[in-house]
């Protein structure tokens, strides 16, 4: 069974830094895309940056381009999400998500069904 738990939340006051991690396990970690998701209050969940299953193709929001990186350490089944120049608008829960089919780049985001249970992000001064 896959398991995920994210990490690394918290607060942060504008123009700051935070870094998430997601710990997976349950399955062969790098045989599967991997992404980043947030929900604000009334809002839908919205996919915030994805990376491949090699880690060679990674895919980002317009409104964190720039600002925000992607990465996988596969000899620790982790995920990172490092959040560099930070917006109020970045306040929500992040979600780490994986896929249900091995070896693809992680672009489709229907292929995302296993969920970790979320970490809050605040930003505000």
């Amino acid at each position: 069974q896959v398991h995920l738990v994210e990490s690394g939340g918290g607060f942060a006051q504008p123009g700051g830094s935070l870094r998430l991690s997601c710990s997976a396990s349950g399955r062969t970690f790098f045989h599967y895309a991997m992404g980043w998701f947030r929900q604000a209050p009334g809002k839908e969940r919205e996919s915030v940056s994805r990376i491949s299953w090699s880690g060679a193709t990674t895919y980002y929001a317009d409104s964190v381009k720039g600002r925000f990186s992607i990465s996988r350490d596969n000899a620790k089944n982790t995920l990172y999400l490092q959040m560099n120049s930070l917006e109020p608008e970045d306040t929500a829960v992040y979600y780490c998500g994986t896929t249900n089919r091995r070896y693809t780049t992680g672009q489709n985001e229907n292929e995302y069904v296993y969920w970790g249970q979320g970490t809050q992000v605040t930003v505000s001064s």
